[in-house]
């Protein structure tokens, strides 16, 4: 993932409201979500190079994705990949913050990252970059190369629309706001770039919510919603580099009914 935004325990019938966009070079090889088999068994996309994933969930409603942290001074050779960090999460059967909390004392062989974990009754953060892990509490956040809420124009963006949204009663209206907001192409003004490092051509292309360029954009969209009951729905849509429009391949829902 490269930009995630979620609301959590902010609307009375969906505690959590999650719509995130994954960005990656179109030559790197990637499974299609759905439920990937091993261990765990676990419903997200796979990264056909390094084995991992962006964000995946169990059966009993755990969920976990993982952002770069975008430092190009950074060099690395040899740290384990990142992927794998969703699906150590979901094998466990340790709460978000516990997790967390056991990650941090060896996250430093790991390049950049920021990882957000959840189940039922908690949300946690940690990000190597950024101190100890936070349980958070009830709210909207948002999450891209940075740290947690760091206010990007696109993360801004996003976050804004994701608020609009919850106005909605119904999970299919918050799932059409949500990819729409997922598609926004607009880029932010030079004065309001970000510095990461990046070359400023770099920073333009990387700064709207939606990234498409001949080699690298926005590879899939996922939304992800919980009922109250405990039913998550979830949703990929998939986009190939195919010239305007971007072409759109939808992956039906999953609906996961609640563990008993």
């Amino acid at each position: 993932m490269c930009l995630a935004v979620v609301a959590w325990k902010v609307h009375p019938r969906f505690p959590l409201v999650l719509a995130a966009n994954r960005d990656e070079f179109y030559a790197r090889g990637a499974a299609r979500a759905g439920w990937q088999a091993g261990s765990p068994e676990f419903w997200g996309g796979r990264d056909l190079e390094a084995g991992g994933t962006w964000l995946g969930l169990d059966r009993s409603g755990r969920w976990a994705l993982v952002t770069n942290y975008r430092d190009p001074s950074e060099r690395k050779p040899g740290a384990p990949s990142r992927g794998q960090l969703p699906l150590a999460y979901l094998a466990g059967g340790a709460a978000p913050a516990a997790f967390a909390g056991e990650l941090a004392l060896h996250a430093s062989a790991y390049a950049g990252f920021n990882l957000l974990a959840g189940d039922r009754d908690s949300l946690a953060w940690y990000s190597n970059r950024g101190g100890p892990p936070q349980s958070l509490a009830p709210g909207v956040y948002g999450l891209s190369n940075r740290l947690l809420d760091t206010p990007w124009p696109k993360l801004l963006r996003a976050r804004r629309a994701l608020e609009a949204s919850l106005a909605l009663d119904e999970a299919d209206a918050i799932r059409e706001a949500l990819f729409a907001l997922l598609l926004d192409p607009s880029p932010a003004p030079d004065d309001q770039l970000p510095q990461t490092g990046v070359p400023l051509e770099w920073e333009r292309r990387l700064s709207p919510v939606f990234i498409q360029s001949p080699e690298y954009g926005t590879r899939v969209s996922t939304v992800l919603i919980r009922e109250a009951e405990g039913r998550m729905l979830a949703e990929e849509r998939a986009h190939v580099p195919a010239g305007p429009p971007v072409q759109t391949l939808i992956h039906p829902i999953s609906a996961i009914p609640p563990a008993i």
